[in-house]
């Protein structure tokens, strides 16, 4: 349908509500790419609990428990929609560490914003920011308010980043937007350094033109290629002046996604976020895809 890809849509599943509201939204969107979709479990039980004499072949209480919020997840998305064909695994292990090993093999992750037994003040939790910094696929975190849950506002959000770093995330949001049938808004943002006005009081108006040119001259270049593969996805773009954190997640607020690129570096790496990312995985009022571009 609306993928070539046929590798699997996976969610990570916790028994938390925000990770309730990932399986959701997992299911639709798996339906939306007529993709399968994998549910998947990771939990320490076997380390903290393995170890432990047992009297009898009963098994850890942890792992009974695994397995009832895994089943339970699998439930919930056949009733959401019987025609998603639905898999499960549960693994004894930290659980940022098998989301990002089984994204090899996916079309996309899922993670809910905060799992369970972290604080609930928290903007987000440590296993949806860890994925989302290290998967090798593109990862969404499901967060916002009912609107963008439901995606009701019709709209994708893609932030226009540097061409070295888009690429794909250019490409999943085109992608994005056409099996939705919805608008794509580009934004790219723009700043005037303040030694360029300052220095020359009389030019004040002519850096702000410079850059606005430059950032338009951008988003043709970033665009061209995507508008050409998929002429029938609506396309709304715009240059703003404004820090980048604070006009998308600004935005996010009438959008039922938000798509930013992300760089990823072979070999042994920690986090690889940037500011834009960050910011909107913690403030987004929206779902939040990052999209990895390797380098």
């Amino acid at each position: 349908m609306g993928t070539v890809r046929e590798l699997p849509l996976i969610a990570g599943v916790d028994g938390s509500d925000p990770g309730l509201r990932a399986v959701d939204w997992a299911v639709d969107e798996a339906g939306r790419h007529g993709l399968p979709l994998r549910l998947v479990h990771a939990s320490l039980w076997e380390h903290y609990e393995g170890t432990r004499p047992s009297s009898g072949p009963q098994r850890p209480s942890a792992q009974v428990m695994a397995e009832h919020v895994i089943a339970s997840a699998a439930e919930r998305a056949r009733r959401r929609d019987p025609e998603v064909r639905v898999s499960t695994a549960i693994f004894p292990e930290e659980a940022a560490h098998a989301l990002v090993r089984e994204g090899d093999n996916a079309s996309f992750l899922v993670t809910g914003s905060r799992g369970r037994g972290e604080l609930k003040g928290l903007l987000l939790g440590s296993v949806g920011l860890a994925v989302a910094a290290r998967a090798r696929c593109p990862v969404v975190v499901v967060r916002g308010d009912a609107a963008g849950l439901a995606g009701t506002h019709e709209r994708i959000l893609l932030g226009a980043g540097n061409p070295g770093a888009s690429g794909e995330a250019v490409r999943f949001a085109f992608r994005e937007a056409g099996v939705r049938g919805c608008f794509l808004d580009v934004v790219r943002a723009w700043r005037c350094p303040a030694h360029e006005t300052a220095h020359h009081p009389a030019r004040s108006g002519e850096p702000a033109c410079h850059h606005e040119e430059q950032a338009s001259a951008l988003l043709d270049e970033l665009l061209r290629d995507a508008m050409a593969d998929h002429p029938g996805v609506r396309v709304r773009r715009a240059t703003v002046e404004g820090p980048a954190p604070k006009v998308l997640v600004l935005r996010s607020a009438a959008a039922d996604l938000v798509i930013v690129g992300a760089r990823r570096r072979q070999g042994p790496f920690g986090l690889q976020l940037g500011r834009v990312s960050h910011t909107l995985l913690h403030h987004a009022q929206c779902p939040v895809a990052v999209v990895p571009q390797r380098v």
